[in-house]
């Protein structure tokens, strides 16, 4: 099966696809950027979940319902904080999709999943750097799953995924 890669700029939140990625942070509380609205959009509920799961490493991922989302599930993964690339910064990041996809293809309720750009607002990953490791994992590692959607905040992030994936 032949898996559908695709960016487009949009709220995530709006998204109708199986799950959703957040840009969480370690403690799985709300934030700022496109966590903050994940949890506004998912409600109350979702902080109350977070609270019980015991955070999350950076480069790992936790899997919640989506309550009020479209979303049936939001997959928090904890993307590294950027230091020039000195602290395994992409060997992270790189982990933080693979985790994400593991997860969603162990969920057999799951063919769609749609990531934001990891790591590239306030933790300052290199925006194109960081596409480039997104859309190799999502190539390599996304098995069971139909469909992935890159789904870009600003229109520079969505220029340098739609360059890659013509590539592709």
């Amino acid at each position: 099966m032949d898996i559908i890669l695709s960016a487009q700029r949009n709220d995530i939140t709006c998204l109708q696809v199986d799950a959703i990625v957040n840009a969480a942070n370690n403690n799985l509380d709300a934030g700022a950027g496109v966590n903050g609205a994940i949890q506004q959009a998912a409600g109350p509920e979702l902080l109350a979940y977070c609270k019980t799961l015991g955070g999350c490493e950076t480069g790992q991922a936790k899997l919640t319902p989506g309550f009020n989302l479209p979303a049936k599930y939001i997959i928090h993964t904890v993307g590294p904080i950027w230091h020039g690339g000195t602290s395994n910064e992409p060997q992270l990041l790189a982990s933080c999709y693979r985790q994400c996809l593991s997860i969603a293809t162990k969920k057999s309720t799951i063919a769609s999943i749609a990531f934001p750009a990891i790591s590239t607002g306030i933790f300052g990953f290199p925006a194109a750097d960081a596409a480039q490791i997104a859309v190799k994992i999502c190539t390599e590692s996304a098995e069971n799953i139909e469909q992935v959607i890159f789904c870009c905040f600003d229109s520079q992030t969505l220029d340098i995924y739609q360059d890659l994936l013509a590539k592709h």
